[in-house]
């Protein structure tokens, strides 16, 4: 098992299987690919591959301070979010961190790697509880463990979860007064009906916002990312940050991709409709799932092992979730995908628990 989702490379490889033969649920980026016009701005983009690109993003900070009516100077572009959520404890040198587990790995890498002696503590969730946030246990424990900052991931990868912008706010709030950084990841948010943190970070000298473009836009293979942060913490990040990580091509093509709102409406339509079809799937299987915000869903399962090998065989890969802090062998995640293959998932796992 890889420790990152998307891994089709290594599959393909050991099981000698083409890229066509795969449906890949382990990565959750949205079942209508690119949009049309971002492919083609793409295409047009190719003349310009002789130039290094802006290092600064200029235009696509430009275009996300308009879309999310922000100072331009607190965004910085990154080569997918990893590369912020990387660069922050680089820059940063947290000695202290408290992660709401279970979650994605790099928060916690990333601060292993940048700080070996880092000290990581975990706000653990509950699955009787369906892995949600309480609020006031979350600021407790920071402020009980004396940690520089929390990292949390909103929807939370990988349950799912969503919690709602007055549950953000009253925890923003507790850490700008107990000076603790609040960093948030909001990757899965346009998947979602939450609201982003990202217009309270101007008031917050404690507040960061990484989000994503790479996955509802479908752009995996350009990695686009960005994060929101206090200006004079944007400033000296920059001076950490390694040049002309995001290319030519990623620029333009995010710069045309968050005009796309008619391709983000028809998305969520189709995204919701799914998640329907699927959780029926799932109840009439006896599958237990965490209800979920996001484009996928937590499974658990005793068979969980037993079923990714099986469709893995088949050319279907899932995401085993062993690697999660709070998980076991017994959870997996699936994404939503198209309705012809979400029809194939249900039906590999009909024939293998019937």
């Amino acid at each position: 098992m890889t420790a990152h989702s998307g891994d089709i490379y290594s599959v393909m490889e050991e099981r000698g299987i083409s890229q066509t033969a795969l449906i890949d649920f382990s990565a959750s980026i949205n079942p209508l690919g690119t949009p049309k016009n971002v492919v083609l701005e793409i295409k047009k983009g190719l003349r310009n591959l002789i130039n290094y690109p802006d290092m600064n993003a200029t235009k696509l900070r430009e275009k996300l301070g308009k879309v999310h009516n922000i100072d331009p100077q607190s965004i910085i572009c990154g080569n997918g979010c990893t590369e912020l959520i990387h660069l922050v404890p680089r820059a940063m040198g947290f000695k202290k961190v408290l992660v709401v587990q279970p979650t994605f790995s790099d928060y916690e890498r990333a601060c292993r790697i940048a700080r070996p002696e880092c000290v990581v503590t975990y706000y653990m969730l509950d699955r009787s509880n369906d892995f949600d946030v309480r609020p006031r246990e979350l600021i407790d424990t920071a402020v009980r463990d004396n940690v520089e900052v929390v990292f949390m991931c909103n929807p939370n990868n990988p349950t799912g979860r969503l919690l709602q912008y007055d549950g953000l706010v009253e925890i923003a709030q507790a850490m700008r007064k107990q000076k603790i950084y609040f960093i948030v990841d909001e990757s899965f948010i346009d998947f979602s009906s939450g609201t982003s943190l990202a217009d309270t970070v101007e008031n917050n000298p404690y507040m960061i916002v990484f989000k994503s473009l790479t996955k509802f836009y479908g752009l995996a293979g350009l990695r686009l990312g960005y994060g929101i942060f206090p200006v004079h913490i944007a400033k000296m990040l920059k001076e950490c940050k390694e040049p002309w990580t995001v290319s030519t091509l990623a620029q333009a093509a995010g710069i045309i991709a968050l005009d796309e709102s008619d391709f983000k409406s028809r998305s969520m339509k189709l995204i919701n409709g799914q998640k329907r079809i699927l959780e029926k799937g799932f109840k009439n299987l006896g599958i237990d799932f965490i209800p979920s915000h996001a484009n996928y869903y937590l499974l658990f399962t005793p068979d969980a092992p037993k079923i990714t090998e099986e469709l893995e065989s088949n050319g279907i890969l899932v995401k085993g979730c062993s690697n999660f802090k709070g998980l076991d062998y017994r959870y997996l995640r699936v994404s939503v995908k198209s309705p012809a293959n979400n029809k194939i998932l249900l039906n590999h796992l009909k024939e293998f628990l019937a």
